[in-house]
């Protein structure tokens, strides 16, 4: 699920005023136009300016001062300011391109799914070994190995099969790695040469 994030109207003018204070169009000690006006130029109404304004005067940028009006106090806050809101822009374009490659290995994932299921199919109607087809092999209550990872046991050295899948339930865990642990009832997709029909249930109940 996207999440995007959209600066409220009232922060863009107040950017904006930053900006404006920041590169000299609207120098320090000056005051700013009234809310009327500046209602009119950006076409909002005078409380959404009221709360960019207050905005400013929460980090002395500007000061309202009564009888005087908005007073420019700081080009430094000003800029401050604008690279704050540049570091929220950044990490909403990060957390963008996250979400968007977590889309991507969502499908990559659901295509090997699909993949290997269409390989266990043909696997099924194959007479000769192929290293390339896995072999399913089930962990069943009296494996001596329930409990421990893969790297612990030494599984691939110990049988010469490389687990490419685990079958749990109704999840099918792909490239599982080292750290997997072995659970009873799990089923092993594993790939190697024609002896791993002995070598891995030999070493998983042996």
């Amino acid at each position: 699920m996207k999440e995007k994030y959209t600066i409220p109207i009232y922060q863009k003018i107040a950017l904006d005023l930053a900006n404006k204070i920041h590169t000299g169009d609207i120098k320090e000690g000056s005051t700013l136009y009234g809310r009327s006006i500046l209602a009119g130029k950006y076409n909002v109404s005078p409380e959404t300016i009221r709360r960019a304004i207050k905005l400013l005067e929460d980090i002395d940028i500007v000061e309202s001062i009564k009888g005087k009006g908005v007073i420019v106090l700081s080009s430094d806050n000003a800029l401050s300011f604008i690279r704050k809101y540049e570091d929220i822009t950044n990490i909403s374009s990060y957390k963008s391109n996250l979400y968007r490659l977590l889309e991507d290995k969502s499908k990559i994932d659901n295509d090997i799914i699909i993949t290997l299921n269409k390989i266990l199919d043909y696997s099924d109607r194959l007479e000769v070994i192929n290293p390339l087809v896995p072999i399913q092999f089930t962990v069943e209550s009296h494996c001596k190995y329930i409990g421990k990872t893969a790297a612990e046991t030494k599984f691939w050295q110990n049988t010469g099969a490389t687990i490419v899948a685990i079958k749990r339930g109704d999840e099918l865990i792909i490239s599982p790695g080292p750290y997997i642990v072995f659970m009873e009832n799990d089923i092993l997709l594993v790939v190697g040469d024609r002896y791993i029909y002995n070598s891995v249930p030999t070493f998983l109940y042996d």
